[in-house]
C-alpha cells in the first residue's frame, strides 16, 4: 500500500499510523519518526517511511500499533482531543482549526525534481496539490464532493482523492484533462481516477447541468488574464520553453478565457459565467476558495485580487443567495528566486505571493 512514496503533512500521518497528531509529534521527539521540513518549518513524513514502521508494528506480538508501542517508551498520553459534535465544517479539532485561521500560509510543493512533480510541471500555471489539501480538509468533511471549474491537470482532483473526498473537475483542454486522470491513476493509486469525476468542457456549458445545491465546496485557480500569453523575456518562460513544456493554456481557442483581449471584459465574464454559476452549484452556507495572484501588465501593476472581490462580493447567485467575502489569505512563496526587475532604475516587485479569496454562499432570508 505504501510502495510509492509521497510526503503528507501530521494529519494525514496520523491517519495512516492510527494515531492522534500529539502520538505523532512525541514520535518525533522519540526518534521513531524522521519528517522532512518545508521551507516554511512544517514537517512531512514519507509514506514508505510510515509503512515500514506499520511493517514493523505489525510483526510483534505485542503491542499491536504505534500508540501502544509509544507508550511502552513514554508514560501514558494524554486522551485525543475530540471533534466538537457541534462542527459541521470540518473534521478537526480545536487545536487543529485554530492555526489554519491565520491570514497568511506558507506554499508548499513537492519540487521539480520529484516524480510526482513531473505531470504538474507539463501545465504552465499549475497550484500546488498540497495546498489545496489544506484547503479541502478545513472546508470540508471526509466523503463530501469538491467543484473545480477550472480542473487543468488535477491538483484539485489529487488533493481531494489524498484526503477522502470526492472532485468534480471541469477543464476546456483535452489534453490537461488526460493528463489530470493520469496523475491520479500514477500518483495516488491504479483505478483511483474512476472514483472521481472529470468533464472535457467548456465550464460555461457545463456548469450549467449541475443541480443547485449540489456540492460541498468550490475551490479553484482561475487564469489570470492573458499574462501567459505575452511575449515578456523572463526566465521562467524560457526555461519552460527550452524544456519544450507549454508556455500557456492555449494558442487560439476562443473558448479559453485567457485569450479575451480586454481585461475588464476578462473580469466580468470570469465572475458572471465561471464563479457566480460555480456559487449556484454549491450548498448554502459552504465556502467557495480562490487562489490568485496580482501581476504586472507591461508598465502597469493589475490588482487583480481586489478587481475580483470587487466583481464577487454580494454577487448574486441564480439560485436567490448571495457570496460574501470571509476573508483573504496570502499564500507566501518564499522559496521564489529573485529577478533583477527595475534595478538600477525604478522599483519593480518581486511578486513573491499569491491570495486566496474565502467567500460563503449565504441563502437570502
Amino acid at each position: 500500500m505504501y510502495q510509492q512514496s509521497n510526503l503528507v503533512g501530521v494529519s494525514a500521518a496520523a491517519r495512516i499510523l492510527g494515531v492522534s497528531n500529539s502520538t505523532v509529534y512525541r514520535m518525533v521527539d522519540s526518534g521513531i519518526l524522521t519528517p522532512t521540513k518545508t521551507p516554511g518549518g512544517q514537517r512531512r513524513f514519507d509514506t514508505n517511511q510510515l509503512g515500514e514502521y506499520l511493517a514493523k508494528s505489525r510483526t510483534i506480538a505485542a503491542p499491536q500499533n504505534p500508540s501502544r508501542a509509544l507508550a511502552a517508551e513514554e508514560p501514558a498520553e494524554k486522551p485525543p482531543s475530540k471533534i466538537d459534535a457541534r462542527n459541521k465544517l470540518n473534521d478537526l479539532t480545536g487545536a487543529e482549526w485554530m492555526p489554519l485561521t491565520k491570514s497568511f500560509t506558507y506554499q508548499k510543493g513537492l519540487g521539480s525534481k520529484h516524480p510526482h512533480a513531473q505531470i504538474e510541471r507539463q501545465h504552465p500555471a499549475p497550484f500546488s496539490f498540497q495546498d489545496v489539501s489544506q484547503l479541502i480538509s478545513f472546508f470540508t468533511k471526509e466523503g463530501m464532493v469538491v467543484l473545480d471549474p477550472f480542473g487543468g491537470v488535477g491538483s484539485t482532483a489529487k488533493a481531494a482523492a489524498v484526503t477522502g473526498r470526492k472532485s468534480i473537475s471541469i477543464e476546456l483542454q483535452k489534453h490537461w484533462n488526460e493528463l489530470a486522470i493520469e496523475r491520479l491513476e500514477t500518483e495516488v493509486a491504479p483505478g483511483d481516477s474512476s472514483k472521481h469525476t472529470f468533464i472535457n468542457d467548456d465550464s460555461r456549458e457545463a456548469l450549467l447541468k449541475f443541480e443547485p445545491e449540489s456540492v460541498d465546496f468550490v475551490i479553484t485557480s482561475p487564469p489570470y488574464w492573458s499574462i501567459l500569453n505575452k511575449k515578456a523575456d523572463h526566465k521562467v518562460k524560457q526555461e519552460r520553453l527550452a524544456n519544450d513544456l507549454a508556455t500557456n493554456y492555449s494558442d487560439s481557442d476562443p473558448k479559453d478565457l485567457a485569450n479575451i483581449a480586454d481585461y475588464s471584459t476578462f473580469l466580468k465574464v470570469l465572475a458572471s459565467d465561471f464563479i457566480v454559476p460555480s456559487a449556484r452549484a454549491l450548498k448554502s452556507g459552504k465556502y467557495l476558495c480562490m487562489i490568485v495572484s496580482d501581476f504586472r501588465n507591461k508598465s502597469k501593476f493589475v490588482s487583480f485580487h481586489s478587481d475580483l472581490i470587487q466583481e464577487l462580493d454580494n454577487a448574486n447567485t441564480e439560485d436567490g443567495a448571495t457570496l460574501a467575502l470571509q476573508g483573504v489569505k496570502v499564500l507566501l512563496q518564499n522559496h521564489k528566486s529573485l529577478l533583477p526587475y527595475g534595478y538600477p532604475f525604478a522599483y519593480v516587485e518581486n511578486i513573491h505571493h499569491q491570495y486566496i479569496l474565502i467567500f460563503r454562499k449565504v441563502a437570502k432570508p
